[in-house]
Parts: C-alpha cells; structure tokens; sequence
C-alpha cells in the first residue's frame, strides 16, 4: 500500500532517517513512519520546510527528473535589501559553482516579501543572529531545478547572503497544507494534483 507524508522540516534535522553522529536529529524523531517510507528530495540540514516522503517509488523519478522543471518555491531571508539590479540578475539566471564546475542557472521568479507575510513566519530556534547594522529582507525566490544549494548559492552571487531558508511549495502543494503539526499524512487522490501529476 502506497503511503504518502508531508512533513515541515524544522531547522537542523538531517533529511534521512540514518544518524550520522547521536547527536544528530533526523526524520524519524519527528513520527513513526513506516519502515519503506523515504523523502522524495531532500533539504539542508540549515533548511527548513516542505517536504514529501512516501514509498512510491515512481514518485521520486516523476517529481525530480531534470525535464520536469516542476516549480518550487522558497521564503529566504537575506542579509542587506536586494536591489532591483539583483533581482533582474536572479531573474536572467547567475552562475554559480557546483563541484567546482561553473552552472548557469534557469532563470528564476523572485519577489519581495509583502510585511504581513514576513510577520507570518514564525520564529526559528535558535534564532537567526541579527546585527544591528545590516538589515535583513525576506524575499520567495521560484526555481525550476534544484541544485546542491542552489537558492543560497544564487543569492550569495548576487551579493546577498542567505540567513534563513524555507520551501514553502512544490507546484501549488503548499506548506499551509501541512496544518498545524509537523507531519501530515495525505492521500494519493490528494496529493498528486497538486504536484502536478
């Protein structure tokens, strides 16, 4: 029987069920999955929200082959106020380094943060260190592929450092749709849709 979560990863949990160290926290510390059941993708262990996990294991190839270009979405804060020219540089794609070998990136979809929905996130802990003199912005950045540290990358070759990552969406699965615990199981009727599949 296909089994299918979707979990909002806190901060400094690892996206596997295997501890590398004991100190490690991992997916399993936050419910009793079934023993088949692995994440289609993966996020930092700095990273923080959506993500499926499900034994199905023609979900992986679907969502994550490169020619799917499935959108998905990311809340970011920065250090400092990106400037339109960063933006239109994110826009038209920037290169960036993956194993040391240089990769344009697609171009990507990034907007400011309206205040309410800045407001609306909530604290992480530990929180992110603040500096009085350099302010902060967040800001969703859409990608269509997903690279080792993509969005951190991308925001850091234009110039504003990453302090705090959150996917918020997979196509228009959203992390809202979790509700108000961590995990939440779905159903494939459900699920699918959503994720365009």
């Amino acid at each position: 029987m296909t089994r299918y979560f979707l979990i909002n990863k806190p901060f400094d949990m690892l996206s596997q069920f295997t501890r590398e160290v004991p100190e490690h926290r991992v997916l399993g510390d936050l419910h009793e999955f079934p023993a088949d059941v692995y994440p289609v993708g993966r996020l930092d262990r700095d990273s923080e929200g959506l993500l499926i996990l499900t034994n199905d294991k023609r979900l992986n190839e679907a969502l994550l082959h490169p020619s799917r270009k499935h959108p998905r979405s990311y809340w970011v804060q920065v250090e400092g106020v990106p400037t339109e020219e960063a933006l239109n540089e994110l826009r038209k794609g920037v290169n960036i380094r993956i194993k040391g070998k240089l990769h344009h990136c697609a171009p990507a979809i990034p907007r400011l943060l309206t205040q309410a929905e800045s407001q609306s996130i909530p604290d992480r802990d530990p929180p992110v260190r603040f500096r009085k003199s350099i302010p902060d912005t967040w800001m969703e950045l859409q990608l269509t592929e997903g690279k080792n540290r993509q969005v951190r990358r991308m925001c850091a070759a234009v110039g504003f450092p990453v302090l705090r990552l959150r996917r918020v969406a997979i196509e228009v699965l959203r992390l809202s749709d979790i509700g108000e615990g961590a995990v939440r199981e779905v159903t494939k009727d459900w699920l699918l849709p959503k994720i365009g599949l």
